[in-house]
């Protein structure tokens, strides 16, 4: 998992050197915050891809096999998913103005890292999960609990929305 603040500590000679040049560190520290912030994102979109295409192939090994019963439930997971990516991924257009404008205090960016940390954890929790599965065993209970488990990512998303408007 990718560690937003390694990110600001990578840093080659010439940035470091240009960070002592007035005016200019607080853009390369801007920067640095979205590249971090657009670097968790695009881990956590591409992880719960790698979800989708495993549900996917369930689908398509379960329907040539005739085992149809947990189909629609596979179907909502899938549409699930496309719906927390499109909302991770459409946030990258969207917090690079609140970067730009809003001068964020060490103590918000801690939180929203924190609050990183704890969601890529979880979401690689659920991969774990999906990735596990088997045609043969798969059951509705684990696919109702997958999709328990969608709910409260997509809340912990929103709740990163929140910490990042200021009205957490």
């Amino acid at each position: 998992m990718p560690d937003p603040r390694e990110h600001a500590r990578q840093r080659n000679w010439l940035e470091t050197i240009l960070r002592y040049i007035p005016g200019f560190r607080g853009y390369l520290e801007k920067e640095y915050r979205r590249e971090s912030d657009r670097l968790v994102r695009l881990w956590l979109v591409d992880r719960l891809r790698q979800c989708r295409r495993v549900v996917d192939r369930l689908a398509r090994e379960l329907f040539d096999a005739r085992s149809l019963l947990v189909l629609p439930q596979l179907d909502r997971i899938r549409n699930r998913l496309d719906t927390l990516m499109g909302r991770i991924e459409g946030a990258v257009a969207g917090y690079s103005g609140f970067f730009d404008y809003v001068r964020v205090s060490q103590e918000l960016l801690d939180r929203v890292y924190e609050h990183d940390f704890s969601l890529m954890e979880e979401v690689e929790n659920f991969a774990q999960k999906v990735e596990s599965w088997q045609p043969d065993t798969l059951g509705p209970e684990q696919i109702s609990e997958a999709l328990d488990q969608l709910e409260i990512l997509d809340r912990r998303w929103e709740k990163r929305t929140h910490i990042l408007e200021g009205i957490d």
